[in-house]
């Protein structure tokens, strides 16, 4: 059986940010950056990369994984619906996106981007009654590169 361990390791880790919405978009970061410090990381090997919006992040993220320089990156922002389409543009581009760029690379790359009704909801999944959902995705990111580094037969 094949589980992933929770041990960041020598893992190299790269995380996209959106800087729309940035005061929670910082706090996913925050969680994020705590949880890759929790399991072992090694800080020196996490690079962080801003970019414009939620719907810019899936390029970032697969240049940083095509890059050969991460073993996963982990995507972070907020989509917060308003009163047009726009945010089912916004949302839905971000989340095929990033799993197109996952699969066209073979480098984990976790969609750590929130979607809700209100601002109320965001901030309560970027670290209050909520959990933060930051933390999750970099908690995904390290299960994932150990499942792929055992499933490849490297550990």
């Amino acid at each position: 059986m094949i589980e992933g361990r929770l041990v960041a390791g020598d893992a190299r880790f790269g995380l996209v940010a959106s800087r729309f919405n940035d005061f929670i978009t910082k706090e996913l970061l925050d969680g994020a950056l705590d949880a890759l410090r929790r399991h072992g990381a090694d800080m020196d090997a996490v690079t962080v990369a801003w970019c414009p919006g939620s719907y810019e992040v899936p390029l970032v993220a697969k240049r940083m994984a095509a890059s050969g320089d991460y073993d996963a990156i982990i995507c972070l922002g907020v989509v917060i619906r308003g009163a047009t389409y726009h945010f089912e543009i916004v949302a839905n581009g971000a989340a095929s996106g990033i799993t197109r760029a996952a699969m066209d690379t073979g480098v984990p790359i976790i969609l750590g981007i929130i979607t809700t009704d209100t601002i109320e909801q965001a901030i309560e999944r970027s670290g209050t009654k909520a959990g933060n959902k930051g933390a999750e995705a970099a908690v995904a990111a390290i299960e994932m590169v150990d499942v792929l580094r055992q499933v490849d037969g490297a550990d």
